[in-house]
């Protein structure tokens, strides 16, 4: 067997960040461009991409530095948007660089050979991946930069950090199996429900809400996603609709993060005595769920809820998404 095929060759990933609350449609429009350089385009809502570019330096001649600068030299001249670039041999290492170029827009492209250097001499929390949370339990052990979180044993870090441990000291070292994946911008994902007749109760219209919390977080997971932002939709007998948006602390798809900030719509509602005959939630603002730092918890009742939220997710999808769920989300809606 040749030494080609026995070692993997480094590969060439390109992530670029747009400004922050750039709106979608603009959004849209920088991935097109991305497309212009390479067909291999990972979108990362709201504001990030990736781009595999191993195909692209041969088809058009260039450095992959150069492609970032044209990059930013359309957009910049087309849609007035900066964006910054990050080059490297691997996702962590192309996302932490990108974060590492000063607004309003640069590039920097780091070498495979030269990235495990570059990684070691970077804070700790500068290593994408790393949630803030993460950064400040290894730094209350001493693990203040990258080099020494790639010193460390995985073992160790796992005790640490939970799960994410293992996958965090392989980043660290320079190592990322992932590959960028052909991904449009994704839609947002909806759910309803129709009541029978006009109702005031508000236990119903509570269960009924619940049961749309459900099925919302159910179908988050079940694609992989996490939602920024959820829309609540109000639609009333003989009046006008009402709707209202908020975003989330963190993106989660976890059915208690959805609950609560659900809850916080129907009560900014304020509803009196308002005949309802439907509900609609959406989930917005998508993102991979592989972007979501799952942050270790001491809150012992919510990791009770998600270690059963993880089994009732195996049962839907063995008997169906009807199988289980929440007792009151079974009550008659009327």
């Amino acid at each position: 067997m040749s030494t080609e095929s026995t070692t993997r060759r480094p590969g060439l990933v390109m992530h670029v960040r747009c400004p922050d609350r750039l709106p979608q449609e603009t959004y849209r429009l920088v991935l097109e461009q991305l497309h212009e350089l390479s067909p291999v385009v990972e979108a990362r809502p709201p504001t990030a991409a990736l781009v595999d570019l191993r195909g692209a330096l041969r088809y058009h001649g260039a450095a992959a530095a150069h492609l970032g600068e044209i990059l930013r030299l359309r957009t910049v001249s087309r849609y007035g948007v900066d964006v910054r670039v990050g080059i490297g041999p691997t996702v962590t290492v192309a996302a932490t660089a990108s974060a590492q170029v000063e607004r309003p827009g640069g590039v920097l492209a780091i070498e495979a050979a030269d990235a495990a250097g570059w990684l070691a001499l970077l804070p700790v929390e500068d290593l994408h991946g790393i949630g803030p949370r993460q950064a400040a339990t290894l730094k209350r052990y001493g693990v203040d930069r990258v080099g020494l979180l790639a010193a460390l044993p995985a073992a160790t870090v796992q005790r640490l950090l939970g799960r994410a441990g293992r996958s965090a000291v392989d980043r660290a070292r320079g190592i990322d199996p992932r590959t960028v994946t052909p991904r449009r911008l994704p839609a947002s994902a909806s759910v309803w429900h129709r009541f029978p007749h006009d109702v005031f109760d508000g236990a119903a219209v509570r269960a009924a809400l619940l049961g749309l919390v459900v099925q919302l977080g159910a179908e988050l997971r079940r694609r992989g996603q996490a939602a920024r932002a959820l829309t609540l939709t109000l639609t009333f007998a003989g009046g006008p609709a009402w709707e209202k948006t908020r975003r989330l602390t963190d993106p989660s798809g976890h059915e208690d993060d959805l609950r609560r900030l659900t809850y916080q719509l129907m009560d900014a509602a304020g509803l009196q005595r308002g005949r309802l005959t439907a509900l609609a939630l959406r989930a917005e603002d998508l993102v991979d769920g592989d972007q979501v730092a799952e942050q270790l918890s001491l809150d012992a009742a919510r990791q009770a809820r998600l270690t059963v939220e993880q089994a009732a997710d195996r049962i839907r999808e063995k008997f169906g998404p009807g199988a289980i769920g929440p007792a009151a989300t079974y009550r008659p809606a009327s």
